[in-house]
């Protein structure tokens, strides 16, 4: 094989992985996964907001994830690293999926949208700028996109690298939601 496809082949397979991580400990509020192959054991370091979702009664879950990525996936002997996410205020990605999970149960969006960047700004950021676009008003209604912003933020240059950015998505009845978060 190639030295190209087995660099491809890694990077799918570590999609599906990933994706299967994300989809299982959705409820656990999953920030970053990281797979690190070390020769004795294959390390996946998780960063979540609830840890003890991930972990379960007296590691069951931990278990459970790790043998069905031992079998099904072809990972040999995988090493689970539960990092509790410090301040989930100041994680783009953990506020973008809150948001969007809002929006699913309660559907007022400048309301939520509100809320969560007083959160974020009270936590000690700089700048902030959440910006949601789809069918926000109901059945009915045209697309239409809302920003709010506060702050300093940086749009362009060198700097911008670090700038946390995430995206989510909130499905409705009406239509998807597409909620981004700088």
């Amino acid at each position: 094989m190639a030295v190209e496809k087995k660099f491809l082949h890694k990077a799918i397979s570590e999609h599906i992985v990933k994706d299967y991580l994300g989809k299982e400990l959705k409820n656990a509020g999953i920030s970053t996964i990281t797979i690190q192959k070390t020769p004795l054991a294959t390390r996946i370091a998780l960063r979540v907001r609830r840890p003890s979702v991930v972990i379960g009664k007296k590691g069951s879950n931990v278990k459970a994830v790790s043998e069905v990525l031992e079998k099904d996936y072809g990972i040999e002997n995988p090493q689970l690293d539960v990092i509790e996410v410090e301040r989930p205020e100041l994680d783009a990605k953990l506020v973008a999926q809150r948001i969007a999970r809002q929006i699913e149960i309660e559907g007022s969006v400048k309301q939520t949208m509100r809320f969560n960047l007083n959160d974020v700004m009270n936590a000690g950021a700089l700048g902030c700028e959440i910006a949601v676009a789809g069918k926000v008003v109901g059945k009915g209604g045209k697309a239409k996109s809302i920003r709010m912003r506060r702050g300093y933020l940086k749009k362009s240059g060198d700097v911008m690298k670090l700038v946390d950015y995430a995206k989510a998505t909130a499905y409705l009845k009406a239509g998807a939601i597409g909620v981004r978060v700088k």
